[in-house]
């Protein structure tokens, strides 16, 4: 077991796992944040992502040792994310839910993004921008609507 330090939603948090202990492990069994789902474990369906300095990344595929800028889970989001999750629910964005943690955490970093000017190319950027991100249960109309209308809200008359 190897000492580590890591700053989690805002706050430093000191542990020891073994070396090579999955970011996604520390989270969910060290560190009892739950948001970060284990899914496919080989980084291809994005119900575990998370943001390290703001970019998302699949944290079943990054080693703790890895990581030495802030971590933000769902948990951590915070009321910043209150309209993108009330436009998952207007939209219809999720049903079993399994996977929403992990699209709101990669809608929540590419809504910080520059958009397109063009209105007719944001719903592929949005789509492009969600790719990492696999919902078995709705098809991905909701999920893209969503993006788009946290967006317009967040920024209204921006384009967006």
């Amino acid at each position: 077991m190897e000492a580590r330090h890591l700053q989690v939603n805002g706050t430093n948090r000191e542990f020891a796992v073994p070396p090579g202990t999955r970011l996604l492990d520390v989270l969910r069994d060290t560190l009892g944040l739950t948001g970060a789902k284990e899914a496919c474990g080989r980084g291809e369906c994005g119900a575990c992502t998370v943001l390290v300095d703001g970019r998302p990344i699949v944290s079943c595929l990054a080693i703790v040792e890895s990581i030495s800028g802030p971590v933000t889970t769902v948990e951590g989001l915070g009321p910043d994310s209150d309209g993108l999750r009330q436009a998952f629910a207007d939209c219809g964005a999720f049903q079993c839910g399994f996977c929403t943690p992990g699209q709101i955490v990669r809608a929540a970093a590419l809504l910080r993004e520059k958009w397109p000017s063009d209105p007719a190319a944001i719903e592929r950027f949005v789509r492009h921008g969600m790719s990492g991100n696999i919902c078995r249960c709705t098809g991905y109309s909701g999920i893209v609507a969503a993006v788009i209308r946290a967006a317009e809200t967040a920024n209204p008359g921006d384009g967006a």
